[in-house]
């Protein structure tokens, strides 16, 4: 038997039925063998770096999985194209569904096409927020602080506000 890990996926999406986007999008992890655990409250989110985009929805989710991060990686990708997803080089479009990898283990990863914890995780409220919700004690391997203190200290302004 492999060994099981803990991964932290935000979910987000501002096109079409986001909320049914997310259930479809957690069915399909959990067919690759990616299961949810625990799952943080839906959040209506202004867009991150897209001004005058239309707002985003973000959840943000724990699952267990035998998967390397690359697996996971992959598996996500095929998740996010059976969705819709486009993916443009450079580009930040609104898109039906998006997953990132926020956490892994404790593991710190860079690679080409890869980074863990998700390197922008300590500026991003819409991400924070939702995590803190699931995983307020769970420490960022790079920093050492705990979600709840990087929440705290974050400067990100943009509105976040909970629907359900």
């Amino acid at each position: 038997m492999k060994a099981m890990h803990t991964a932290y996926l935000l979910l987000g999406g501002n096109q079409g039925d986001v909320v049914h986007a997310f259930e479809t999008a957690l069915n399909r992890l959990a067919e690759y063998g990616v299961l949810t655990r625990d799952s943080s409250p839906i959040y209506r989110t202004e867009p991150w770096g897209m001004p005058g985009a239309e707002m985003f929805y973000n959840q943000a989710v724990k699952t267990v999985t035998e998967h390397s991060p690359h697996e996971l990686l992959k598996i996500i990708n095929k998740v996010e194209k059976r969705a819709g997803r486009k993916r443009r080089t450079g580009q930040t479009d609104p898109r039906p569904l998006d997953v990132d990898i926020l956490l892994y283990d404790d593991r710190q990863l860079h690679t080409s096409d890869l980074v863990i914890p998700h390197p922008k995780l300590h500026l991003r409220r819409f991400a924070l927020t939702p995590l803190a919700d699931i995983a307020p004690e769970a420490a960022h391997p790079v920093f050492g602080k705990t979600i709840r203190e990087l929440l705290k200290a974050c400067t990100d302004d943009l509105y976040v506000e909970r629907t359900r």
